[in-house]
């Protein structure tokens, strides 16, 4: 999957503002990127992410990738997020801003 320049630096720039001790999922991203999958980001996070929170992107179910997970896991302790059995609340834990861009109903006139 190729991604243009502009919505390239557009996933990155949401993944930038993820705040620390908040997570969101790539699906969250790829709403708020208006991206067209949530493997969109982590292809961008895998291929130009290491300069970004790339640690507080998890997978839908709160879960890690597992080729990251325990790196990613020790990162979001730092900053007090906590995971039970590798699992993080996303109740607790979820970016505000990823939970109104899903909460708003779509606009009707």
């Amino acid at each position: 999957m190729r991604v243009d320049e502009q919505l390239h630096e557009l996933v990155r720039e949401v993944v930038r503002r993820i705040p620390p001790g908040r997570v969101a999922t790539y699906g969250d991203v790829a709403d708020i990127a208006r991206a067209p999958s949530p493997r969109l980001v982590g292809q961008v996070l895998n291929q130009d992410g290491h300069d970004l929170p790339w640690h507080r992107v998890l997978r839908a179910n709160g879960t890690c990738a597992p080729h990251i997970a325990d790196e990613q896991l020790q990162r979001l302790r730092e900053e007090g997020v906590v995971a039970d059995g590798g699992k993080v609340d996303l109740r607790t834990y979820r970016w505000e801003d990823a939970v109104k861009e899903k909460e708003e109903p779509p606009a009707l006139f």
